[in-house]
């Protein structure tokens, strides 16, 4: 068939419109009212941060990260493994097997977090080698023992003193707004007792009764559980025995499989399981015997899609505040699982952009990650109802509104860029606004490595180039039109619209 020329011309625009990935649609059109109702809308997604293991904490490369992430995001608590295994010395037996306790790593390590205005979310584990039952040792790099403690009155000897030093050293009234959690994941491999339910279930009480007796005002929870399992039956379980419980905590990431999740076979896309999995624990919480318990998601990451290593991509930020969006008002806090990758459950990191789970890489590069958190620490502290989904409204203290858009697009799909055209009312129609992204091409440190030849090793100067993509502002001072503003999305983009007071 022969074109005329002018079909030829529309029919080349449209090829080259589709090629650079922007939309051939009519913008999406959202309507904000400025003076609509809101509800509270705590920043739940950046109170808490996971990280590797007790000991790390201790290396100026762990703490440069934490300083880094506590910049962009203010973060409280900070949680992690290991407090008692014997890379700590927390624990020994004299020659006639009684107890050796020794806290002094202990003190440097909770020191070194409050110095930096970081309280621990503490996690009980694992066990201690003279303590354990068995010498059940774990395939991760660092080898600690999952196997329940050979003798109940030692393990709750210890856990008293263990909370006794704490109370001495930094104050009830400090330690009393730190988390007790207990164990990790007993649920798989983490925990070796048989039947594994009834015997965590043993370990949990004996712990959550020695903290007590140390002072009710500490607060403990668990079951800490891989993939949401368990925790009916451990809510059903406290109740009965008037077991102490101030939180339930529980762990899914976005590629945990719906079989595991669900116990289903439904095709649930790997974007939504993680904010179903927290409505499913919500959900058993309200119709348990202890409804009023706050829910701590003391794990979770986006999805890596396997070699694709879509955590280290600008992916996360669209993936992130789609969380967002879905998980508010289910959950307490949702702590993600890292901050930093300074991290060694598979040995040490032998090169940056590996997949890791952490916002900081290797040698400190600052990953797309730490971008797009950055970015939504700017919403606000109320959230206005909006139809979108692609879409948060929020209002500040100040009456100015922070609005976060985003394009999400699984990265072994093809996509397409959106439009957006925003209508805000209840401001003046002339109104300044402020336009901040976290894209392909706004804080993405993983193309500018990239282009500088994917060094294995980067030179510290090397690092800083990389670091000026990230922390470079993107922010472009523009204004309404008629109340009005359009703007582009490209694939996986996400940009905060600040609509500013005078």
């Amino acid at each position: 068939m022969r074109l005329c020329r002018p079909a030829l011309g529309v029919l080349l625009g449209l090829t080259l419109l589709a090629a650079s990935g922007r939309t051939q649609t009519l913008p999406e059109k959202v309507t904000i009212d400025a003076h609509a109702p809101a509800r509270p809308f705590p920043h739940f997604w950046e109170q808490t941060f996971g990280s590797g293991r007790a000991i790390l904490t201790l290396r100026e490369s762990y703490r440069n990260d934490l300083r880094e992430v506590k910049k962009v995001t203010d973060f409280g608590y900070v949680r992690f493994h290991n407090i008692l295994h014997d890379e700590v010395g927390v624990y020994d037996e004299d020659d006639r097997g009684n107890p050796v306790y020794n806290f002094s790593y202990v003190d440097q390590i909770y020191d070194g977090l409050l110095t930096n205005g970081v309280r621990p979310f503490v996690e009980i584990s694992f066990m201690p080698k003279k303590l354990a039952l068995r010498q059940d040792v774990h395939p991760f790099w660092y080898k600690q023992i999952v196997a329940p403690p050979k003798d109940y009155k030692k393990w709750d000897d210890l856990i008293r003193a263990f909370a006794e030093h704490l109370v001495d050293r930094y104050g009830l009234d400090e330690v009393a707004q730190w988390y007790f959690e207990v164990w990790n994941e007993p649920n798989i491999d983490f925990w070796t007792g048989d039947p594994k339910q009834a015997t965590y279930f043993d370990l949990y009480d004996h712990t959550a009764r020695a903290l007590k007796a140390v002072s009710p005002r500490l607060r403990v929870g668990g079951p800490a559980s891989s993939s949401a399992h368990w925790v009916d039956s451990f809510i059903q379980h406290a109740a009965a025995q008037n077991v102490p419980t101030d939180f339930i905590s529980s762990h899914s990431y976005a590629d945990d499989t719906v079989e595991d999740l669900f116990g289903t076979h439904e095709d649930i896309p790997m974007d939504l399981r993680v904010c179903l999995s927290i409505k499913k624990v919500h959900d058993q919480i309200a119709a348990s015997a202890r409804p009023g318990l706050p829910l701590m998601w003391t794990e979770w990451n986006v999805p890596s899609f396997g070699p694709l290593h879509a955590r280290d991509t600008a992916y996360v930020g669209a993936a992130l505040a789609d969380d967002l969006r879905q998980c508010d008002g289910l959950v307490t806090m949702m702590s993600y699982w890292t901050f930093s990758d300074v991290f060694e459950e598979n040995g040490p990191k032998r090169e940056p952009f590996d997949g890791g789970f952490g916002l900081i890489d290797i040698g400190g590069i600052k990953k797309p990650s730490y971008s797009a958190f950055a970015l939504l620490h700017k919403l606000g502290q109320e959230r206005i109802a909006q139809d979108s989904s692609n879409v948060l409204v929020t209002r500040r203290p100040d009456g100015s509104l922070a609005i976060a858009a985003w394009n999400l697009v699984d990265p072994d799909q093809n996509g397409t860029g959106r439009s957006v055209q925003f209508e805000i009312r209840g401001v003046p129609p002339d109104s300044q606004v402020r336009v901040s992204r976290a894209d392909s091409e706004h804080g993405n440190t993983l193309a500018a490595y990239k282009s500088m030849g994917s060094p294995r090793y980067p030179t510290q100067a090397q690092v800083r180039k990389l670091n000026r993509v990230a922390e470079k502002s993107s922010a472009q001072n523009l204004r309404l039109s008629k109340g009005s503003i359009k703007l582009e999305l490209p694939v996986n983009g996400v940009l905060l619209l600040e609509v500013l007071k005078k």
